[in-house]
């Protein structure tokens, strides 16, 4: 076995039996990433000198005995965390100079776990996308290739495009990503992995550059739900420091992954059977419910009727919660400055170079939706659905203990294919969206291949600060899918 097959869990035990050190696994990823991401742009900036100071010390606390699972594993963190004394991004050249004189909760977490930081993960744009096209810093490739055409470079999903990639092409043993809409369960389906959207305030948002207030979550993106359970064990708990972070006992979730499905109930939604999706997601679905259903589960048909109106209303609610966040752009207190004939011109002149034309179209959405005479009409309304939407979801688990849907509508498709309609690009968000609008967890699993031989997954949803039965379906769809392919583009 490469040591680049290697899951968390295994080289944490290789690790922990001294059969292979920190530095010797850091040394074959930073090898890994130079060698590669000239090719995927996975990352935007890579600490070599850094992950190797990590890893010494990795192996000085292995050989104490005061490692935790997470000691000597390298891993990538996506670019809207804030890492003291590294480059932070959030990949917008309105950022390109700043220097974060503080660290995230979740990255400082991890950090005190004694996980190695190969680098900052490219992404779409202050997480504003779902292809990884829109990043100030170029489009990430998805390690992945259509069978019949090898030339033919794909998109890794978004935004936490760069997460997934790294990790899909084995530069990167697990990454975080933030999801506000989909942008950690999209690309995790997209590169053949497993990811989970935790409830909202189960991580803390303290230093992750914000979208979308009221849905940004962190969560993590790994190879299996095993390495998930065990980045979230070190990610989650209580934070002072925001004030939307839940005041929750941490459990290990780790001890969830054997539970079984045998007497769950799960919920099969009539509303994700959309018109127009691929007959490969929807088989793949009916695939999932009869692996769960062989495992001893109870499969039930329930309805989300808001469901429809569920990407409407996230490009209402994230576009104005992301025009109020990104006034702080001003090239006054950090970032790039352009001066101007006046403060007004100088405020005009930074946003105009800093901004990308999908942020722009976003803070213009946001802010005419909260503009005077439209507030009513949009915002307040969207606001009163998304309630209809979350009560859907609390009435559905009255009755059920998870629910299963595809993922994404499609598999990966081309670099620059959707680009032209944004609407067209929006569609992908729509199996995701309406569990981040009400806040609950939801993970996607690796579970099958379409006719081109890339990789689709399927989503299980759960009740709030219920991730351990999200874990416990995940893992029996997970063996029961026994999903092992590999993208052509990674390390060996």
């Amino acid at each position: 076995m490469s040591i680049f097959d290697l899951t968390i869990a295994q080289a944490s035990a290789k690790l922990a039996a001294k059969e292979i050190s920190a530095v010797e696994l850091t040394t074959a990823y930073n090898d890994a990433v130079a060698a590669l991401n000239p090719r995927l742009n996975a990352y935007i900036t890579t600490t070599p000198e850094l992950a190797l100071e990590q890893a010494q010390a990795a192996d000085a606390r292995i050989a104490a005995g005061d490692a935790t699972a997470l000691t000597g594993i390298p891993i990538a963190v996506k670019d809207l965390f804030c890492t003291e004394g590294v480059r932070t991004t959030a990949a917008s050249k309105i950022l390109e100079p700043f220097i974060p004189p503080y660290e995230s909760t979740v990255s400082a977490k991890l950090k005190a776990a004694g996980a190695v930081t190969l680098g900052k993960a490219n992404l779409d744009e202050f997480a504003m996308g779902s292809s990884n096209i829109t990043s100030g810093y170029g489009p990430v490739e998805n390690p992945w290739k259509r069978a019949a055409d090898q030339d033919a470079k794909l998109v890794p999903g978004g935004s936490s495009g760069g997460s997934a990639a790294a990790v899909a092409a084995r530069i990167a043993l697990a990454a975080t990503g933030t999801d506000t809409g989909g942008s950690i369960r999209q690309p995790a389906a997209f590169t053949g992995l497993a990811g989970i959207k935790p409830t909202y305030g189960r991580c803390s948002r303290f230093g992750i550059v914000a979208f979308a207030s009221s849905l940004d979550q962190a969560g993590p993106m790994a190879r299996n739900t095993e390495d998930c359970a065990l980045l979230l064990n070190a990610m989650a708990g209580f934070d002072e420091k925001d004030s939307t972070s839940a005041q929750r006992e941490v459990p290990d979730f780790t001890k969830a992954l054997n539970r079984g499905v045998k007497g769950l109930r799960i919920g099969i939604p009539a509303e994700y059977r959309l018109e127009g999706t691929n007959p490969e997601i929807l088989a793949l679905w009916d695939k999932g419910i009869e692996w769960l259903k062989t495992q001893g589960a109870e499969i039930v048909e329930i309805s989300l009727p808001h469901t429809k109106y569920g990407l409407a209303v996230y490009y209402i609610v994230a576009p104005a919660e992301a025009s109020s966040n990104l006034a702080r752009y001003d090239g006054v207190r950090f970032g790039k400055r352009v001066d101007g004939v006046d403060l007004i011109d100088m405020y005009e002149r930074t946003r105009a170079a800093g901004f990308g034309p999908e942020v722009k179209r976003r803070i213009m959405i946001g802010t005419y939706v909260l503009s005077h005479g439209y507030y009513d009409a949009y915002y307040l309304k969207a606001q009163k659905v998304r309630n209809l939407i979350l009560r859907d979801f609390t009435t559905a688990f009255e009755t059920v203990d998870a629910i299963l849907t595809p993922t994404a509508p499609s598999a990966a498709f081309g670099l620059g294919e959707k680009m032209d309609d944004p609407v067209t690009m929006y569609l992908n968000d729509v199996f995701t969206v309406p569990a981040s609008l009400a806040g609950v967890p939801a993970m996607s699993v690796p579970a099958g291949l379409n006719a081109e031989g890339l990789p689709l997954g399927l989503q299980v949803i759960g009740k709030h600060f219920d991730e351990e039965t999200v874990f416990a379906v995940s893992a029996a769809i997970e063996n029961a899918a026994g999903f092992s392919a590999l993208p052509e583009l990674r390390a060996k």
